[in-house]
């Protein structure tokens, strides 16, 4: 979710052209030859490379399945650059073995290896919206496109960056846990690979959708991947309780289509009975937004309830039980502790969020971080909205990154960060 409406991408996307000046810093980009456009590459539901039939009983979280190498471009930009795509061994939100795919690209100034684990806002429902695939030159997402420039100006200043389709085979949006997991193993998996030690250091960064695997990798590396040398986590504008965000987004002009799309994402994480509380109106735009990109799904429902989508007796999402539990058990921060310095980001347009995200949320999980004496420093991009502050975030994530991979001493700002809102958990109804 890195922007507001499809309509604001092509300023954003000169806003970018900023960010990814600061991220590449005095190196440049080289303009690339003119490339052949890449293969035709059928959707990751349909490619036989994603598809692991054998037992994953004995294979280790990170352990590489198979790997191939592919193209790397946007639709309709070719480039010389070739990835290495991994499979790989994960865990779900029920701790059981999964797979899915990264994304492994060099750098295009070879120098000592610095390792970035970068988590796109893909946002998606279905296969076409896959890093793996939009990275590779398909699909038609303009936040990708976006995103692939800041990851180009990572490469250019030397990184080795990997990009976990961290949601997972069956498109899980959101869901905390597993999303960090898929990020730490596509570590583990991209180290193995290209042959680097575990003391490798490596840094976490992503915006918006993006945060989720990286706040909740921080988040649970201690216990889940405590052999990996994580320098600094960036998020920016991360969903930290949707209790907040639902009745945020509801009715909203832009970002309505999120309740649906949450729904869907709930549904195949955690089996929930949407028929139970899903109204016949509720049901047909849930069918509707089944394979949707954030692009399709976002600001298609204009002034969209949740209650609209609800079967009598309920009114909000936040009286139906089981949405409650799915939700209290993604709420930021309720996990573990990150060791690794934080820097979180967000904006702030109208005195309550950026539009999508609560910024007292993303303010108390940073005060909660601080009082379990984590290095955090937060940023808060006052007039901002959500598709506004991507840029500051950029500028800053990549500062705090060098800093962290020059081996400076962590900072932090907690002694004039406010408490923010209360993280407690929903009661459940």
């Amino acid at each position: 979710m890195t922007r507001r409406t499809i309509e604001a991408s092509s300023r954003l996307a000169v806003l970018t052209a900023v960010a990814l000046a600061v991220v590449s810093s005095a190196t440049g980009l080289a303009a690339a030859e003119p490339a052949s456009p890449p293969a035709v590459q059928p959707l990751p539901s349909a490619d036989p490379f994603y598809d692991w039939t054998d037992s994953l009983d004995t294979a280790a979280p990170g352990a590489v399945l198979r790997t191939r190498p592919a193209a790397y471009g946007a639709p309709g930009i070719a480039t010389p650059i070739t990835s290495t795509q991994v499979l790989y061994r994960t865990t779900d939100q029920q701790g059981s073995p999964v797979t899915t795919v990264a994304t492994v690209l060099r750098p295009l100034v070879p120098g000592p290896t610095k390792l970035i684990s970068f988590h796109t806002a893909y946002d998606g429902l279905g296969t076409e919206c896959d890093p793996s695939y939009t990275l590779s030159g398909h699909g038609d997402s303009r936040t990708a496109t976006i995103e692939q420039t800041v990851i180009a100006g990572y490469m250019a200043a030397g990184y080795t960056v990997v990009v976990p389709d961290y949601e997972g085979e069956d498109l899980e949006w959101t869901i905390g846990r597993q999303s960090g997991y898929a990020a730490l193993d596509g570590i583990r998996a991209t180290e193995s690979v290209l042959a680097l030690p575990a003391s490798m250091p490596v840094g976490l960064i992503g915006y918006s959708g993006g945060s989720v695997p990286t706040q909740w990798g921080a988040e649970v590396a201690p216990q889940y991947s405590p052999e990996l040398n994580i320098v600094g986590a960036a998020a920016g504008g991360p969903p930290v309780d949707f209790a907040r965000n639902l009745p945020y987004v509801s009715g909203s002009k832009d970002w309505a289509g999120v309740i649906p799309a949450l729904i869907v994402a709930y549904q195949r994480a955690y089996g929930i009975d949407t028929d139970a509380f899903l109204s016949d109106k509720g049901k047909n735009i849930v069918d509707a937004v089944q394979s949707n990109c954030i692009s399709g799904f976002a600001s298609s429902y204009p002034g969209l309830t949740d209650t609209e989508m609800l079967a009598a007796p309920y009114t909000s999402l936040l009286q139906v039980p089981a949405a409650v539990e799915v939700v209290n058990d993604n709420i930021m921060g309720s996990t573990g502790t990150p060791t690794a310095p934080i820097f979180l980001g967000v904006g702030n347009s109208d005195g309550i969020g950026d539009t999508v995200m609560v910024t007292g949320d993303v303010e108390g999980l940073a005060h909660e971080y601080c009082n379990r004496g984590v290095a955090v420093t937060y940023a808060q991009y006052t007039g901002l909205d959500h598709t506004e502050a991507f840029v500051p975030f950029q500028g800053q994530a990549a500062q705090f990154l060098t800093e962290r991979f020059a081996g400076a001493a962590p900072t932090n700002n907690c002694a004039v960060i406010g408490p923010g809102n209360d993280l407690t958990p929903t009661p459940i109804p």
